[in-house]
């Protein structure tokens, strides 16, 4: 949870013409301006991003599907931490990040100059965060957590405040929470550490949720969806100063996701993975497909990855608590729907 090379020879005929109007476009807007606007110069159309081991992310969906128009992204490694997708963003060492919502509005309140646009992952029946414990373990409340550890992607993001929310409903208090032992574990290495017990208790989602419980010998202790229901958990960030140079191609990247998530939300599940199947095998990683084959959705609650102020709202106190949020901050800060064609009366 919880994130492609392009292949040009097939894609440029596609994007040219839409390359063409853009820049059309642009300067018919340009000759209306002397405001040293976006769209004054041309705007970046090549984007550099972080991709996930064996998953296609709603922006590669986006990018095979046609949706980013003249936008061609650059992929510059993986990444297995949202924290650290938006610090590469807000550092300009990647052009957008996704992340979870609680993870950003932590960056943005100690100054980062980013924005969340459009919605990226989320919970809904088909896909959740699971905290699984094996078979005959001694673990069957929260009180039980004490001194146990949890093994989790990253600290100080969404598995965590999902944890703490947990136990905080267990009735802990806040010293005991603190006995807890959260744990960073590699996503894949997640299940074999708890079956080696390694680990008391392995949070899984998506596809390792799937593969491990595939394998049976676990079960379920608690999930993100008993806590909150449906609900958008992480989103993509932009730079502010690339939303004030890149309107157009901010606009195109949203309204591109959204299209894509929508159609992972219309299209037959079998259709939709063989198409990631292709998308994998085209982009030549070196990674293993097998696992992209129990994908379900990614549970974004919004229609077209729109974004509501509970998204990150919901986060505010937890982070409060943790002592990791010293100041408000307003949802106006945190993000934006303004380029998104799925809001209402757009």
């Amino acid at each position: 949870m919880h994130h492609s090379v392009r292949r040009a020879v097939r894609r440029r005929p596609r994007v040219l013409p839409v390359a063409v109007a853009l820049v059309a476009t642009l300067i018919l807007a340009a000759c209306g301006q002397d405001d040293g606007g976006g769209a004054a110069g041309a705007e970046q159309t090549e984007l550099r991003y972080q991709g996930s081991v064996g998953a296609v992310t709603p922006v590669e969906l986006a990018a095979d599907l046609g949706y980013l128009g003249p936008i061609t992204l650059k992929w510059i490694g993986n990444t297995i931490s949202g924290p650290q997708d938006i610090q590469s963003t807000a550092t300009g060492d990647v052009d957008f990040g996704s992340a979870f919502n609680g993870a950003i509005i932590k960056l943005i309140a100690a100054g980062s100059p980013i924005k969340s646009v459009v919605g990226s992952y989320g919970t809904d029946a088909e896909t959740f965060i699971g905290f699984y414990t094996l078979d005959g373990s001694s673990i069957q409340s929260p009180r039980d957590l004490i001194g146990k550890k949890v093994g989790m992607n990253t600290l100080g993001a969404h598995l965590e405040a999902v944890l703490d929310e947990y136990l905080k409903r267990g009735g802990l208090s806040q010293e005991e929470i603190k006995k807890v032992i959260p744990t960073v574990v590699p996503p894949v290495n997640t299940e074999q550490s708890l079956r080696e017990k390694q680990i008391d208790v392995a949070a899984l989602g998506g596809i390792l949720q799937d593969k491990a419980l595939t394998r049976g010998g676990i079960h379920l202790l608690f999930s993100d969806r008993e806590l909150f229901g449906p609900f958008t958990a992480g989103s993509y960030v932009l730079r502010d100063d690339f939303i004030k140079k890149n309107p157009t191609t901010t606009r195109q990247f949203v309204e591109g996701v959204g299209k894509a998530i929508e159609w992972s939300r219309t299209t037959p599940r079998e259709q939709v993975v063989a198409r990631f199947k292709d998308i994998i095998a085209k982009r030549d990683r070196k990674e293993d497909t097998t696992a992209i084959q129990f994908f379900k959705g990614y549970g974004v609650a919004g229609k077209g990855g729109l974004i509501q102020d509970a998204d990150f709202t919901r986060w505010t106190d937890w982070l409060k608590v943790n002592g990791q949020l010293k100041k408000d901050v307003a949802p106006a800060e945190l993000f934006t729907n303004a380029f998104n064609p799925f809001r209402a009366g757009s």
